[in-house]
């Protein structure tokens, strides 16, 4: 189980150092280094095809890069499976809603939080008292903070599967939460939701980022330029693999190769016209 960092607001929480990443002939990340500082959100924008959930799998352990070094804290878990970085503290959530469409929002959620429990089998099966006041403590994180943040209330009792896009999101994002992470991974959560969800999932993001009781440190991957370059305070910019630029909002948008791998050779040139 993890334990809470004691790295200070802006210290290097996670850091990628040469990542390299191919399936075959084609490289999916050509030497790729990152600092992603406690505290911030940082985004991975790009193209189609750019590398960005690669990068993100190459994080949380689902891919092992041929090349290059990975660290949380200062320490290297390049070996460390999916659930043992889970274990450390990195959440994630995925491109394509990753729930228990048979189970309740409020089920999904618990599975979150496997690693803080501590009692052992005999005691789960029998239900003994510290067992019970351990689930009562989990149970109230839950219900005060992760469903009253997330506004699903109304559907806590509900077939996830049943539920609308917008609002499967919100229980995926609740079962990263459950995990209490320092580090959270969020893969396109804007994608496929209308401009009421869009607003509130930017809300809920920056709530998490920002409010004290959460203070954590998001890597966000999103193709919704208008919220990445409100609500990061770094963006680093992938195409083919490559790294374009790692900056602030302001430096990227202004950056030509930037601009020439969203526009195009033409748009660039009338742009600059």
């Amino acid at each position: 189980m993890f334990v809470p960092s004691d790295l200070m607001e802006g210290d290097v929480l996670l850091e990628l150092e040469d990542v390299h990443m191919y399936f075959g002939r084609v490289g999916a990340l050509a030497g790729i280094s990152l600092e992603v500082r406690k505290g911030e959100i940082h985004s991975i924008i790009g193209p189609n095809g750019a590398g960005k959930t690669v990068m993100m799998n190459c994080i949380n352990g689902l891919y092992r890069p041929q090349k290059g070094n990975i660290y949380f804290k200062g320490q290297s878990i390049d070996k460390l499976k999916p659930y043992k970085r889970a274990e450390l503290g990195i959440a994630r959530t995925f491109q394509k809603v990753e729930v228990f469409g048979g189970m309740t929002v409020i089920d999904n959620i618990r599975l979150g939080r496997h690693i803080h429990l501590k009692s052992g089998i005999v005691r789960g099966v029998l239900y003994l008292g510290k067992t019970a006041r351990e689930e009562i403590v989990h149970r109230e994180f839950i219900e005060e903070e992760i469903i009253d943040l997330l506004e699903i209330e109304h559907i806590r009792d509900k077939p996830v599967g049943m539920l609308p896009y917008g609002l499967q999101k919100r229980v995926e994002l609740g079962r990263a939460l459950a995990l209490q992470p320092e580090v959270l991974i969020l893969d396109e959560p804007l994608a496929g939701l209308n401009l009421e969800e869009v607003e509130d999932m930017a809300r809920f993001i920056l709530d998490v980022n920002e409010e004290e009781r959460w203070k954590v440190t998001c890597i966000l991957v999103e193709h919704d330029m208008g919220v990445v370059m409100d609500i990061s305070d770094h963006v680093l910019v992938l195409n083919f693999g490559n790294k374009i630029i790692d900056g602030t909002p302001e430096e990227v948008q202004s950056h030509p190769e930037v601009i020439k791998a969203y526009l195009g050779e033409e748009d660039l040139y009338a742009t600059r016209r």
